[in-house]
């Protein structure tokens, strides 16, 4: 899938699907298109703003440290009987590092996504499977 196409209106539905090109530039893409169905569903603008740094922080995750290919699942759920928004992005597991060390990337720069996953977030984890690994998040709406 291009750029171009995740620009592309998002189809109705409960879930929705969003592939991950391996291109930094579909982090904003997808934005713009959750954005749309955050509108749809009607949420608070200060809830559709936290989903979305969500979105941001686990999509750049899958496409930094893992391999391709990966995908945004966003739908609606019931979450301690509360109107929720569940988050997930699957990706084909971990890349190997290309020769850097854990010690050569600048802490100041990467490694606080998932803190302000785990903040924002009503609940979070982390699941590998045969596929791969993904990463969700479920946030109360109101």
């Amino acid at each position: 899938m291009t750029i171009a196409q995740l620009d592309a209106a998002p189809r109705a539905g409960v879930e929705h699907v969003f592939p991950l090109p391996h291109d930094p530039r579909a982090v904003s893409a997808v934005r713009r298109r959750v954005r749309t169905v955050l509108t749809a569903w009607k949420l608070p603008a200060d809830i559709a703003e936290d989903v979305l740094l969500v979105i941001s922080e686990l999509l750049t995750n899958a496409i930094v440290h893992a391999l391709p290919p990966a995908a945004l699942r966003l739908s609606q759920a019931l979450l301690e009987g509360r109107r929720a928004v569940r988050v997930e992005v699957t990706d084909a597991g971990p890349a190997a590092a290309a020769g850097l060390s854990a010690l050569a990337v600048d802490p100041d720069e990467h490694g606080r996504g998932i803190d302000i996953v785990t903040t924002l977030s009503t609940r979070c984890g982390v699941r590998t499977h045969r596929g791969g690994t993904s990463r969700w998040a479920e946030m109360l709406v109101g």
